[in-house]
């Protein structure tokens, strides 16, 4: 039996996010499943992890970016046996630092009043390395992503990341293959939190993506690829 890479995507992104990586695993014989995290019921991080767990196998592998990060130490938390190896893309072991929840309850103000605007082309360059702004079929993507999913499920997601807990002490007893990757152009977890997540990791490994920002798999798909297939190997 082959084994499992589930995926768990970030904020306003799904399946699209690892496309590149998903394809790739498959052809190389693992299975891939891709969490959805837009359901009613995830109000909370526990919700989207319980649900993922549901549809997983025993052990497998978990690759996830961003707010998929966030969910993913969730799983940790709940249940580490179940977990071989841990990726963990352009994302944060530590709790929102105050001006964060501040920002995020603000972007939740917006929308409650109906002003859900998604990834518009004015918020792009904090999400992308400016090379990858000048690739329309990737900038459209990345609008599509959070258009398709809208303003109910933002509102959700917000919420859930706004509740969670600083899980550093947590990862520090985590002792299986903990790869920190990220663009060194990350403007929304900037490179620091990942060298602090390889740091604290007792088997933590970090890869830097050269000229690349948050969105690391749609950015640097193959390089990103050529890291996770190393890491399938540890």
């Amino acid at each position: 039996m082959s084994h499992t890479v589930a995926f768990f995507p970030g904020l306003l992104c799904d399946d699209r996010l690892f496309e590149a990586q998903s394809r790739a695993l498959v052809a190389d014989g693992y299975e891939a499943y891709v969490a959805d995290f837009s359901a009613a019921h995830h109000e909370s991080l526990e919700a989207m992890a319980l649900d993922a767990l549901a549809d997983l196998p025993d052990r497998f592998s978990l690759v996830a970016l961003s707010m998929g990060g966030y969910v993913a130490l969730k799983v940790i938390e709940l249940v580490p046996h179940r977990v071989e190896r841990l990726a963990l893309l352009d994302t944060n072991a530590r709790a929102d630092a105050p001006e964060a929840a501040a920002r995020r309850r603000g972007l939740l103000a917006l929308s409650e009043k109906g002003n859900f605007k998604g990834v518009t082309p004015r918020l792009l360059p904090l999400y992308l390395h400016e090379n990858s702004l000048q690739q329309p079929a990737l900038t459209a993507a990345v609008m599509d992503m959070a258009e398709s999913l809208g303003p109910e499920v933002f509102k959700r997601q917000q919420a859930a990341i706004l509740g969670r807990a600083d899980q550093r002490d947590m990862l520090a007893g985590f002792d299986a293959p903990v790869l920190a990757l990220c663009g060194r152009q990350d403007q929304v977890t900037p490179l620091s939190l990942s060298e602090e997540i390889a740091a604290i990791a007792p088997q933590g490994e970090l890869v830097v993506i050269e000229d690349c920002g948050h969105l690391s798999t749609m950015e640097s798909p193959e390089t990103v690829t050529q890291a996770l297939r190393a890491w399938l190997q540890k």
